[in-house]
């Protein structure tokens, strides 16, 4: 009877440990179709420095898609960054605040409207550099770029666009 018992259990793990890495190795954009989406509205405070077009143009992007747009001007857009705790190497042009998390760059409203459903323990959401395919970029080129999750100490891939 306890060698059937841990058989079972044997099993067991190993379907789980089968779910599991099936799983980790799914492209986050497939996960993030079945993601919820926050339905309230949305309003984001946008810093940046002055003369960035393609800033004015992500905050246009935001406002066709349902989200209010507060436009603040700073002398010094990197001392934001740095007060609000945006790792150098997730640094863009523009940073965002929404009801308490950093949206660093040029990130998809998807991304946005998922951070605020899951509410993750995080400061927040990075597109880092300025990928040209991204919202308010706006290039005729498709590349790949990620959004990345990010806190005090971890970084991770959040979603990936094409």
């Amino acid at each position: 009877m306890n060698s059937r018992l841990f058989y079972a259990v044997i099993a067991l793990l190993l379907v789980s440990s089968i779910v599991f890495w099936y799983n980790m190795f799914q492209e986050p954009t497939e996960r993030m179709s079945e993601a919820e989406q926050y339905e309230g509205e949305i309003t984001l405070t946008m810093y940046h420095g002055e003369g960035c077009m393609c800033c004015v143009r992500w905050a246009e992007y935001l406002e066709e898609n349902g989200v209010t747009v507060i436009d603040k001007l700073v002398e010094n857009p990197h001392e934001i960054k740095r007060e609000k705790g945006v790792p150098g190497q997730l640094s863009s042009c523009h940073t965002g605040i929404v009801d308490g998390y950093v949206v660093e760059g040029h990130v998809p409203v998807e991304d946005i409207r998922r951070l605020l459903a899951e509410r993750p323990d995080a400061i927040g959401i990075s597109v880092p550099g300025m990928p040209p395919s991204a919202p308010g970029m706006d290039a005729p080129v498709s590349r790949e770029y990620q959004t990345v999750l990010f806190s005090h100490d971890q970084m991770s891939v959040y979603a990936v666009h094409e």
